[in-house]
């Protein structure tokens, strides 16, 4: 590819943009994944083998990826939204490359998969892969999803068995089960889930008479969000990453 294509693909801007800041000087690549300085380049059509290259624009780091595999530790406060109603945007956390990554031609950048709550953090994944949104939505799959739920009164053995067992949400009288539930002290729930309903966890911790006072999914599939990953902050996700999600 030549490498305003590549920076196009990335997120750059447009291919003019791009080569303008090839022209610059602005753009370098590391020309062996064992290179510790990059080389400038200004010929825009100069090309490159794109899988594995690492670049650096505006002295900023960044490896190509054909498509854009993210984690983010959503903080609250924050909206799942790309048009926020009352919260700031989740997609103001992250840099403008994932933002503007083009798609068949137009710029959409990286969407989150799935949604959570102003008032639920968490482990959120971000792509601009639209079959594995599709994948990872869809309830067919069942990709278990584990959340640490802070609950307003003590927790009871009856409690926990009943969210195990199944409980009946207002708007469907088929009961929901937990895949799994475990009271991990007095207050604190740790909930395994595999479907997607609206409020899920918030209706199915009401439906055992407790109130949710915290939320936050701490896992997807066989992700953990790191400990070292700090609210707001994002991080690539690896091929390891991605084949745990089903595990």
């Amino acid at each position: 590819m030549q490498l305003q294509d590549i920076l196009y693909s990335q997120g750059f801007g447009t291919r003019r943009v791009c080569a303008g800041l090839i022209q610059q000087g602005l753009v370098q690549v590391y020309e062996s994944n064992e290179a510790i300085t990059p080389v400038e380049y200004r010929q825009s059509a100069t090309e490159f083998a794109a899988d594995g290259l690492r670049l650096r624009v505006q002295g900023i780091d960044w490896p190509y990826h054909q498509k854009a595999y993210v984690m983010l530790h959503k903080p609250l406060a924050t909206e799942c939204s790309q048009k926020p109603s009352t919260y700031p945007s989740i997609y103001t956390l992250l840099p403008s490359p994932l933002r503007l990554r083009p798609q068949k031609g137009a710029v959409q950048g990286v969407q989150a998969v799935g949604r959570l709550d102003q008032d639920t953090s968490g482990l959120l994944l971000l792509t601009d892969d639209g079959k594995f949104i599709h994948r990872m939505s869809s309830p067919r799959h069942h990709v278990p999803k584990v959340y640490e739920v802070i609950v307003k009164h003590p927790l009871s053995d009856a409690q926990v068995n009943k969210l195990l067992a199944g409980v009946v949400l207002d708007d469907d009288p088929k009961p929901v089960r937990a895949a799994a539930c475990e009271a991990v002290s007095s207050h604190h729930l740790r909930l395994t889930l595999t479907e997607g309903k609206y409020h899920q966890v918030k209706r199915m911790v009401a439906a055992v008479s407790n109130r949710v006072e915290a939320l936050h999914r701490s896992q997807m599939g066989g992700l953990r969000l790191p400990d070292d990953l700090a609210p707001g902050q994002w991080r690539w996700l690896s091929q390891a990453d991605l084949a745990s999600i089903s595990a």
